[in-house]
């Protein structure tokens, strides 16, 4: 490794990209990644991950250890004494090579001026740490969300707001679906005990295997073969609802990257699939996805406000609609989403959600089935949006999800439980 390469710059460098420039983690991380060992890509990541997912608690320690923050050229520091907080706080690594590391990273983003400032904050630090971490338990600060956000949750949630923050600011859990025309999941399960792996099942998701604790993919009994696919258990929750069959044309909308779309094809291996989603560049993932696991579907890039453009007057059998949201359910997998969303997106979100929905309604044959998924938590995306469309559309009827009041089955995040998610199943009722 070249010596110029310190961790901890580069995880500075990116929490910044995306707390400034408001880049997506999972586009600006694989790039940094590509430069490192693989040893130290998932210190990297833990480090980006870690610092976003207790921002407030960070920005909370510099306010109270800083007289005034770094501005300008110099705000990388700022954000390279969080990672130094964060390794003290949350990791296992040394103090001291924690410490050294970091003030070592201001010498690669060419500040070595700024080194003892650093070394002097990170061991002020040290020293206050129990008092400080014993004020800030006390503080506004402690749940570790924007404002906005939890205002909505609170009032979305008033008894359970908590827990779902609680369950935010957990470390995800990971949770394979297991290709069911390879092994059952019981043979599965007891592949990953030969392997030193300990397997738990969901109650309600038949393919779905919780690890113990996360693995590298190459680790996983037929990984490349296509026996497993890493996707939570919320997701795989989608199949429950849109109960695929052979022979039929399904159409899986905003697909990318492609996990549900494969999931359809595990289920019903004959039926016809048409993944399509706007992203063009999201699209090679889906085709990675078929390619690993040895299936075919048609792949269109298209707008789901404009079906007619990619798929004419062609009529679905079922259409898995897994709707653009804020995300908001799946903000332990991706800490950066509570940055990133702003509270007016909400209402930008529900209307986009809505103009798909009405779009691709049509498209439905009479007696055909729509479920509607979002990775979301909030009323106005899920609930509130099906009710909205239920009552201005004659011949959409709700099926086994919720009822007219309550619409849909709404999914929150739990340590042992799969991500937040929300399903409605609805029928086209007319002719067959």
């Amino acid at each position: 490794m070249k010596k110029n390469i310190n961790l901890r710059s580069m995880a500075a460098q990116a929490i910044e990209q995306v707390v400034e420039k408001g880049q997506s983690l999972s586009n600006v991380l694989p790039l940094l990644q590509q430069k490192v060992s693989d040893k130290d890509k998932a210190l990297l990541q833990e480090l980006c991950f870690g610092v976003l997912r207790t921002l407030p608690q960070m920005e909370w320690l510099i306010t109270k250890l800083m007289s005034r923050p770094m501005t300008g050229k110099q705000r990388t520091i700022h954000y390279l004494i969080m990672v130094g907080f964060y390794q003290l706080l949350h990791t296992r690594i040394p103090p001291h090579a924690a410490l050294a590391e970091t003030v070592e990273g201001a010498v690669v983003i060419k500040r070595p001026q700024l080194k003892g400032l650093i070394n002097g904050v990170l061991r002020q630090f040290q020293r206050q740490q129990e008092t400080l971490m014993a004020e800030f338990a006390t503080s506004e600060s402690r749940f570790l969300h924007p404002e906005w956000l939890l205002s909505r949750l609170r009032k979305a949630y008033p008894q359970q707001w908590q827990a779902i923050v609680e369950a935010n600011n957990q470390r995800p859990p990971m949770w394979l679906r297991v290709n069911r025309n390879h092994h059952s999941r019981d043979a599965l399960l007891a592949l990953l005990e030969e392997s030193g792996q300990q397997g738990f099942t969901h109650p309600d998701y038949p393919d779905a295997v919780r690890l113990e604790s996360p693995a590298p993919v190459h680790t996983l009994p037929g990984f490349e073969e296509g026996w497993v696919t890493v996707q939570d258990a919320s997701a795989q929750g989608c199949m429950t609802f849109l109960e695929p069959e052979n022979g039929e044309h399904i159409l899986d909308l905003c697909a990318a990257p492609g996990g549900k779309t494969t999931h359809i094809l595990e289920v019903a291996p004959e039926a016809h699939v048409l993944a399509v989603d706007v992203d063009e560049k999201r699209l090679s993932r889906v085709y990675d996805n078929l390619k690993r696991l040895g299936m075919k579907a048609q792949v269109k890039q298209g707008d789901g406000r404009t079906p007619a453009q990619w798929c004419g007057e062609q009529q679905f059998d079922r259409i898995l609609l897994d709707a653009p949201c804020s995300a908001t359910g799946v903000i332990r997998r991706h800490p950066d989403i509570k940055w990133l969303r702003r509270d007016r997106d909400i209402a930008e979100l529900a209307q986009l959600q809505a103009e798909i929905l009405d779009a691709i309604w049509p498209h439905i044959k009479p007696g055909g089935t729509l479920v509607y998924a979002t990775c979301s938590v909030l009323p106005e995306e899920n609930s509130q949006q099906i009710a909205a469309f239920l009552a201005r559309t004659p011949g959409a009827m709700l099926s086994v999800t919720g009822t007219p009041d309550n619409p849909g089955k709404q999914n929150l995040p739990g340590v042992e439980e799969g991500d937040g998610f929300y399903y409605a199943k609805l029928i086209k009722q007319g002719l067959i």
